[in-house]
């Protein structure tokens, strides 16, 4: 681990510890100085926003919209609902506002443990984490296709490549992605923490699973989160590799679908995760 890995950490626990603000609420800093804010730092943001408001039981599912464009180095103030407080589900809504516009809202859903039914497919077939180049190493566009932006701030998710076999051009099949992805430094030992930095880590390749495929990242081209989704089916645990695998099935009049599964290195599917993208190509 370096110094770079363990201060890209220690970025990501700054912007999540949220500030209780006078009526309920929270306000939080994105630390963002470029670019236009990432929906993930939001999403991760909101889990925590809601959990502190929690008392038992861990996450199960959010169900989220990305509503306008989020302002990189301006606070954002987060409002707290209180729908339900049931004695099995706990359900509060979330609503992210920067400078009176509300950029965000979402739905989060906490539950008691319980048995019950269990069944899973099985994980993918993907190569040893540790043996893999950087995700963003394997990207290599056919003539035409833009490359993605890169940030200039550390990402706190080392992300490496899980694809198995030669790539084909994206032209002969769907858009599809795998890759691995842990922390770059231990996190501490709370489940919300690890819940939320598997929300920041949902959203980091979404919308790469389809530009990629299409070029929408060439000048001129635009993409956008338009809602995510995500259910934990265990108890958030994020201090090794997660294999996250995307595809998209359909897409129509600039949007596109994309389902995600997250397994750990068990076999164990973890998570699911779902989105709808805008995607505009160049003109």
């Amino acid at each position: 681990m370096t110094d770079d890995n363990q201060k890209s950490i220690e970025h990501l626990l700054r912007v999540l510890s949220l500030r209780p603000v006078p009526g309920g609420g929270f306000e939080a800093d994105t630390e963002q100085d470029e670019g236009r804010l990432f929906g993930g730092l939001v999403l991760a943001q909101a889990v925590v926003a809601a959990g502190r408001t929690v008392t038992s039981g861990s996450i199960h599912s959010l169900h989220a919209y990305f509503l306008r464009a989020g302002r990189p180095a301006k606070p954002i103030a987060y409002g707290i609902e209180h729908i339900r407080d049931g004695r099995n589900f706990t359900t509060r809504r979330v609503s992210a506002m920067q400078d009176g516009d509300m950029i965000f809202e979402a739905s989060v859903s906490f539950v008691a443990p319980e048995e019950g039914i269990s069944h899973q497919a099985p994980m993918p077939e993907a190569p040893d984490p540790e043996s893999q180049r950087t995700w963003w190493e394997t990207v290599d566009p056919p003539r035409g296709h833009g490359r993605p932006h890169r940030h200039r701030w550390a990402n706190p998710i080392d992300i490496r490549s899980a694809e198995t076999g030669p790539p084909r051009p994206p032209s002969e099949q769907l858009p599809h992605r795998a890759v691995w992805g842990r922390p770059s430094a231990p996190l501490p030992e709370d489940p919300l923490i690890h819940a939320a930095a598997m929300a920041y880590y949902s959203d980091s390749g979404m919308v790469a699973t389809v530009a990629h495929a299409y070029g929408t990242w060439q000048p001129g081209g635009a993409t956008a989160s338009l809602d995510h989704a995500m259910w934990f089916h265990h108890l958030p645990r994020f201090d090794d590799w997660l294999l996250y695998v995307t595809d998209s099935p359909a897409a129509h009049a600039a949007r596109a679908v994309t389902w995600g599964g997250m397994y750990n290195r068990e076999g164990t599917r973890v998570a699911s995760v779902a989105q709808e993208g805008l995607y505009r190509k160049p003109a």
